[in-house]
């Protein structure tokens, strides 16, 4: 598959929680599964890295339980969505040689998930009568498993 596809789909997980696309993508890079020594990306394999960026994604996890979090399309989340996106997606984009088109195709990807994954989870919160808290728990499954396969799989 195409590196840009795989940039894309990060951009969408980042679109889902802004935290879980970088944790996944450093771990990768700690991993050896994404080629990044020797480039500007060669940080997120870094020894600490990734945990770092784990720890964030949890403290996300746990933020979004709560009723004050505000929604993602407020331009704070959104943008940091989109950032997020666009960086995890030069990095994929980088272990395929390919940085800016990666940047694009996550940028793209995040504005994807976080409108797809707003509407959907209002759709299906609406259909099980309001109780936020069991789709919130499904989108972050989808988030963990999906980046997992999209950095397992990338290159």
């Amino acid at each position: 598959m195409s590196i840009y596809l795989f940039a894309l789909f990060i951009g969408i997980i980042a679109g889902l929680r802004t935290m879980m696309a970088p944790a996944a993508v450093s771990w990768a890079a700690f991993l050896g599964w994404l080629p990044v020594q020797g480039s500007w990306a060669a940080f997120m394999g870094y020894r600490f890295t990734p945990y770092i960026f784990s720890i964030f994604a949890v403290i996300e996890l746990i933020a979004d339980q709560l009723p004050s979090t505000p929604s993602r399309t407020v331009p704070q989340q959104f943008s940091a969505r989109i950032v997020s996106g666009a960086f995890c997606g030069a990095v994929l984009g980088t272990a395929g040689g390919k940085p800016l088109g990666g940047l694009i195709a996550g940028a793209v990807g995040a504005v994807i998930g976080t409108l797809g994954g707003h509407q959907a989870r209002k759709r299906l919160v609406a259909a099980i009568g309001g109780n936020d808290t069991p789709i919130a728990i499904l989108e972050d499954a989808v988030a963990i498993v999906g980046a997992y396969l999209i950095v397992r799989t990338a290159l």
